[in-house]
């Protein structure tokens, strides 16, 4: 247990004094936060109240789509999970230190944004703050076990930042965060269904700010929660110590087995 606590600090610091997971996990997402408050906030009034739940998840996404693949991959091709073996660390520990540290880097910029956008930019802030610690937990999961994926799956750095935008971009325009679910085109929504996004800015709709939910909230949360459990699951089966070693347990076109929560959410909405 000490050294799960000691490796927990460890990576939780180097999140912080590292300058480009300084820039993933808080600048980069508060910047957004404050030019879109101040952008969206008078071209369409509206993002106002949803920006809490919004740029939240946008924090998630910047730390455990843009930020972590990468040094998992960095620290697996310079030969440090080689290290951990000889010192018998598990490959369980591995991954999920980087879940937990992504997800509190996430929950410290939720908090500053949560406490500063009524006064700030006027939104509406949570009407139940246990709701809206619940969805992001859960939403967090589900973006972080997405993270650790791509980076178990990428050969390289440059691999992480496709198969990373591939779920960024799609979540940012048709997950919720800028525009509302109902405003999509029907076919653009069907896609919308297959990101975790849609399903978080549902249940933060539903359990925490008081709005209107297009689907049961609860369900879209056990569908998040779903696809969290699967896409870690789906790391650990596939993680390998070495990139230089050939054998592994499985294609990585398994963490195609990701998707099944969410296109399971897909057949429910029809």
């Amino acid at each position: 247990m000490n050294a799960f606590a000691n490796h927990f600090a460890f990576e939780f610091r180097v999140g912080i004094r590292n300058k480009a997971l300084m820039l993933m996990n808080y600048l980069f997402p508060l910047g957004c936060y404050f030019m879109f408050g101040a952008l969206m906030g008078s071209i369409n009034p509206g993002f106002l109240l949803t920006i809490v739940p919004a740029m939240s998840i946008f924090a998630v996404l910047s730390g455990a789509l843009l930020g972590m693949p990468d040094t998992l991959v960095s620290a697996r091709e310079a030969g440090i999970f080689r290290s951990y073996k000889i010192n018998g660390v598990p490959a369980l520990s591995i991954l999920v230190i980087p879940v937990l540290t992504s997800m509190l880097h996430a929950l410290l910029v939720t908090v500053i944004i949560a406490l500063t956008a009524p006064a700030v930019f006027h939104g509406v802030a949570p009407v139940n703050w246990a709701g809206f610690l619940l969805v992001f937990l859960v939403a967090a999961f589900a973006c972080a076990g997405i993270g650790v994926l791509i980076g178990v799956i990428s050969n390289s750095t440059r691999m992480t930042v496709l198969f990373s935008q591939l779920v960024f971009l799609p979540s940012m325009i048709l997950g919720g965060l800028m525009l509302p679910f109902s405003l999509l085109p029907p076919a653009l929504a069907k896609v919308a269904l297959v990101l975790p996004t849609t399903y978080a800015m549902d249940a933060f709709g539903g359990l925490a700010m008081g709005q209107a939910s297009g689907t049961n909230p609860w369900l879209s949360l056990a569908i998040l929660a779903a696809g969290g459990l699967m896409a870690f699951a789906l790391a650990v089966f596939l993680f390998s110590w070495d990139s230089k070693n050939a054998s592994r347990r499985g294609h990585p076109a398994l963490a195609a087995l990701a998707l099944v929560p969410y296109l399971v959410g897909l057949v429910l909405s029809l």
